[in-house]
């Protein structure tokens, strides 16, 4: 199982960029999907999760500005980032808890993580 992030780049503040992220290889199932994000010099955090029936959660600093989505089908989740910031700045990391075929329980997989930069 593979999942790969695309969509990050430098934006200038009050911009908007979207992040996909693609889950392939082996899939039978995928449950909740999540967005975090590690800034410079600081810890990483949850930013987004949706779960497979749609409920989002949000860290406090990005609701109303982020949008969690996903297509089960294409086994993608997306991250619409609007109104962006300095503090927005960080690498961004998709995670997903993925059944395989062949397999009794859900793992945790990981992305390789997308540079977002907020900046004017």
């Amino acid at each position: 199982v593979q999942l790969q992030a695309f969509g990050g780049g430098l934006v200038q503040p009050g911009g908007s960029l979207r992040l996909p992220c693609a889950a392939s290889g082996g899939i039978f199932s995928i449950n909740a999907m999540n967005w975090y994000r590690r800034a410079p010099g600081k810890q990483r955090e949850s930013v987004a999760t949706i779960t497979n029936g749609g409920r989002t959660n949000y860290v406090d600093s990005v609701k109303g500005r982020f949008t969690i989505s996903r297509d089960n089908a294409k086994n993608t989740v997306y991250l619409q980032m609007n109104n962006l910031t300095p503090e927005d700045t960080a690498v961004y990391y998709c995670n997903a808890g993925v059944l395989s075929y062949g397999s009794s329980r859900y793992e945790d997989y990981w992305g390789q993580g997308t540079q977002v930069t907020v900046s004017s």
